[in-house]
């Protein structure tokens, strides 16, 4: 579908509905139906990780699909739920879906707000090492995480050192049959990934045959997650006609549509009811996690797509308000959904609809097929899910490239082991903090001659003034003798006031060692704020030849 430069109208549909094609809409179909067989079999396995009930899964997959058709900005983006984002949700749920269908309401609100106030912006503050730090965490978090449904092991704690530590005290406790079942489905998860990335398309003048058989193999590997889950399934329902259960299975699904209410504001409890504060102060740190979870913005663009990050938060907020009336817990942009969603050929966020419609009808009549599906089937579906996320490459091209975005890389990495949500905000803290430090201590070039050139590499603001002066006083004054200085101003953009006092500060201590400081190559809108403060003696010139020649020395520099 081309793209527009045009500004978005209130509802994007309006922009590819009046000019939709008859010739989309298979296309459109196709990708619905691929997007929808991964979901169904995700959302259960999602809802497991979140810690909810697996139905939950579902009721939290088709409300993205029909919202993001009227308000997304990008065709290929699936909004629903994911593993990050189960993630996140599981360390406040605690097994009680009230409180993570009132996340979901919480975060859409905010999200809302974010957009309705044009804040997207604030989303560029987090650094692609921040992002890679935190999903390589995540996808290491979320696939130990399931190696105890692997192993068949319960009672294991949720927080990732306990995690490890009691997997392996009671590694001799694994159930074989669990073992044997989740090690076969991620092998056969890789072998379809692998086969469908490697076969190349069947080209038109290809024999049907041919073609046949690429298409078989495609809906095979995009569909990779329903067929194993389907043949895990009929693996376990064989053993229980047989008599024996060596699984551990999903067990009851209610079936049919979840109703159509509010969130609940308070939660009954043994001991009285939990009031709405206490229960927004518990979700406090998921719902700062939820806020800077960059995983939808990144969905969007990642197939180069240029998008309005205002629109795509009033989108999935609107889709998580929404989702809290039919018990969604929070959802977001899925990586793997999306790259299905684009692999497909999808023309229009309209494939969506098709994706929905899958899901209700999933919960409307296919509920009770669930209950043979084999809980480590579903780990199997997470663990490659997610596996791809984690990107080991990262750490060395950041050695090779830039050494110090390995800081906030690092730190958000490791701090993801403890809690998810406090890595991300100490990697934009830190990513803050650096730069914050380049913007104190700009490069500065001085060339020396019969006069000083002081050439600022960027900006003047306040916090970089004091290390400007020291620089130009050291060497103007260390020299042998003492030198007047031109400051070369051709990359300052911008001054600030307290940047204004600085150099006035300046100039009258250069003046004091009887020395002259001239101003040149200042851009417009510095020189009229320079203009403005009346700098006792002031002096620019439009080049720094000119410049020297006025302050009596040669202009030649070393």
């Amino acid at each position: 579908m081309p793209r527009s430069r045009c500004p978005l109208p209130a509802l994007p549909i309006l922009r590819w509905l009046p000019r939709y094609s008859l010739a989309w809409l298979p296309l459109d179909l196709l990708a619905g139906l691929a997007v929808g067989l991964t979901t169904v079999p995700q959302a259960l396995a999602y809802a497991e990780l979140a810690g909810l009930p697996l139905q939950y899964g579902l009721y939290s997959s088709f409300m993205g699909c029909f919202v993001y058709c009227f308000l997304g900005t990008a065709k290929d983006v699936t909004l629903g739920p994911t593993a990050i984002m189960s993630l996140l949700v599981s360390s406040y749920a605690s097994h009680e879906p009230v409180h993570a269908v009132l996340l979901a309401f919480l975060s859409g609100c905010i999200q809302l707000a974010m957009g309705l106030l044009h804040l997207g912006f604030l989303l560029d503050f987090i650094s692609f090492p921040v992002i890679k730090g935190f999903t390589s965490a995540a996808s290491i978090t979320i696939s130990f995480n399931q190696i105890k449904n692997i192993l068949g092991l319960q009672g294991i704690p949720r927080q990732f050192f306990l995690q490890v530590y009691e997997t392996l005290r009671r590694i001799g406790e694994t159930r074989a049959g669990d073992a044997v079942l989740g090690l076969s489905c991620l092998a056969a998860l890789a072998g379809l990934r692998a086969v469908r990335s490697q076969v190349p398309r069947a080209g038109p003048a290809e024999s049907l045959a041919v073609r046949i058989s690429h298409l078989i193999v495609w809906i095979s590997g995009t569909a990779r997650n329903a067929l194993v889950v389907l043949f895990a399934g009929l693996v376990a329902y064989s053993f229980q006609v047989l008599g024996s259960q060596p699984f551990r299975l999903t067990g009851s699904i209610p079936q049919g549509l979840p109703p159509f209410r509010p969130p609940r504001f308070s939660l009954a409890a043994p001991n009285g009811t939990v009031p709405f504060q206490s229960m927004v102060q518990v979700g406090a740190a998921a719902l700062q996690g939820l806020l800077f979870q960059p995983q939808h913005l990144l969905s969007a663009s990642q197939n180069g797509y240029r998008i309005d990050p205002n629109q795509e938060l009033l989108a999935v907020g609107v889709a998580n308000v929404l989702g809290s009336f039919v018990s969604s817990y929070p959802i977001t942009g899925s990586f793997g959904r999306t790259a299905v969603n684009a692999q497909s050929g999808v023309c229009t966020p309209a494939g969506g609809l098709v994706t929905g419609a899958l899901v209700l009808l999933s919960l409307a009549y296919l509920t009770s097929l669930f209950y043979y599906i084999p809980k480590a089937a579903l780990a199997a579906v997470i663990i490659s899910a997610v596996v791809p996320m984690f990107d080991a490459g990262i750490f060395r091209t950041l050695w090779r490239v830039k050494k110090l975005d390995l800081v906030p890389l690092c730190v958000t990495f490791l701090l993801c082991f403890w809690e998810v949500q406090y890595g991300i905000v100490a990697g934009v803290l830190v990513s803050g903090i650096l730069l914050l430090y380049s913007i104190a201590r700009p490069p500065i070039k001085v060339s020396e001659g019969a006069v000083l050139l002081v050439q600022p590499g960027s900006s003047l603001h306040f916090p970089a003034v004091e290390h400007l002066r020291d620089c130009v006083c050291s060497r103007a004054l260390a020299a042998s003798p003492p030198r007047s200085v031109v400051l070369d101003c051709c990359h300052v953009s911008s001054i600030d006031y307290t940047a204004v006092l600085g150099l006035a500060e300046l100039l009258q201590e250069l003046r004091r060692h009887g020395l002259s400081l001239a101003f040149c190559g200042l851009k417009d809108s510095v020189l009229q704020v320079l203009l403005s403060a009346d700098l006792e003696g002031f002096q620019h010139f439009p080049s720094w030849e000119e410049a020297g020649e006025a302050l009596g020395c040669s202009p030649r520099v070393g």
